[in-house]
């Protein structure tokens, strides 16, 4: 696998540099409707956290076009110790903190009509599914306040054990049939969610209890990662409910289930029909940027801190976000993911348009992809005739 051509390092610069506070921003988004609520009395200005997920977000990306430069090797060095792009990405944990506080006691203290409580509420959750990406670039860090700011952020969700499972889980397992967050040709979006949803909290909970068998403690022991994640759920959201009342509890939930289907609706996304190969030996090939779907798309890969960039997120996964590559000859997103998550809600979409380029990418030998089971031998029966 080749990147694509690089740039001499005397001419390269991060084209993308003081873009990334957007991803700090973005987060102030429903704030800002609420504010403008109180300025104008408009509840529709409640909707603006989804109404730029799925409308101004995909309308930039088609208007911005792809941004496929690389930074020469030279220069990762100096990059990925660039202390810029730290402090990029934890400014947008006190954003996203106050937004979700300020969010909680404005919905639960303001008489508003039904339409404008759900926007409110569905924005709030456009925030706490934007919040657990933010999760996942700390989570892969090393460093031990990274790693608790990933704990926290990923708390107001009540997604904590994404930490665990994404990182000695799905990180391991991914592109194969075993891994629940890698969704398989010719399955919905509305199957693959439990599917994904029970696996990925099973698997957190069997990581950690073989982790702490290793050193001799009990699965119940305090540093088991999911109880301190979850510990922290029940502090802030104990908090919540103490100040404002049990009127907060059903905010906090709806909030929270939305945001994490958006988690999961890019998990869908990111390696639907690809599958790692077995060796001889019956494990399977390493991790190679083939493995998921990539897209360049300038306006989601800024506020998502490169997370399209995927294939090398895989690839070499303790890249920081800042250097992490575009491939030439991977499989691609025809938008970004602001634009897909749309056509995966709808699955006859979704299929129309994605299973063609699975089938292209197999080279037509559907022995390759990772199918729904219960389809497996209709699917490579039917597309080895076509052959």
């Amino acid at each position: 696998m080749t990147t694509a051509s690089l740039p001499t390092p005397a001419s390269w610069t991060d084209n993308k540099r003081y873009l990334w506070p957007l991803g700090a921003l973005v987060m102030f988004l429903p704030m800002a409707g609420a504010l403008a609520y109180q300025y104008s009395g408009w509840a529709i200005t409640l909707w603006f956290g989804f109404f730029i997920l799925y409308g101004l977000i995909p309308l930039a990306d088609r208007l911005m076009g792809e941004d496929d430069s690389n930074p020469p090797d030279s220069a990762m060095g100096s990059l990925a110790s660039d202390g810029y792009y730290r402090w990029a990405l934890f400014a947008s944990v006190p954003v996203y903190l106050g937004m979700w506080a300020y969010m909680i006691w404005f919905i639960t203290s303001q008489t508003l009509p039904w339409y404008g409580w759900l926007g409110a509420v569905l924005s709030l959750g456009v925030g706490c599914g934007l919040a657990i990406n933010i999760g996942h670039e700390l989570g892969h860090q090393t460093d031990p306040l990274e790693r608790f700011l990933a704990k926290l952020v990923l708390a107001p969700g009540f997604y904590g054990h994404f930490y665990v499972e994404h990182n000695r889980g799905h990180h391991v397992r991914v592109a194969t049939p075993e891994d629940p967050a890698s969704s398989r040709f010719g399955e919905t979006f509305y199957e693959f969610l439990p599917r994904c949803v029970y696996g990925s909290f099973k698997s957190a909970w069997e990581i950690e209890k073989k982790r702490l068998a290793r050193e001799g403690k009990s699965v119940w022991h305090w540093s088991n990662d999911n109880l301190q994640s979850w510990a922290l759920t029940a502090l802030l959201w104990g908090a919540m409910i103490a100040w404002l009342g049990w009127v907060a509890l059903p905010v906090l939930v709806i909030a929270a289930v939305y945001g994490g289907s958006l988690l999961e609706v890019v998990n869908y996304l990111e390696h639907y029909g690809l599958m790692r190969q077995k060796r001889a030996d019956g494990g399977y090939e390493r991790c190679q940027p083939h493995h998921s779907w990539n897209s360049n798309h300038v306006v989601t890969n800024v506020l998502l801190y490169h997370l399209q960039r995927h294939s090398d997120h895989h690839a070499n996964p303790t890249r920081s976000y800042q250097t992490l590559r575009n491939f030439e000859d991977v499989p691609r997103l025809p938008s970004g993911y602001a634009a897909m998550i749309l056509f995966a809600y709808i699955p006859p979409l979704w299929f129309w348009l994605m299973d063609p380029k699975v089938v292209a990418h197999h080279g037509g030998d559907m022995r390759k992809a990772n199918i729904k089971p219960s389809i497996r031998e209709q699917v490579i029966a039917r597309y080895s005739a076509a052959a």
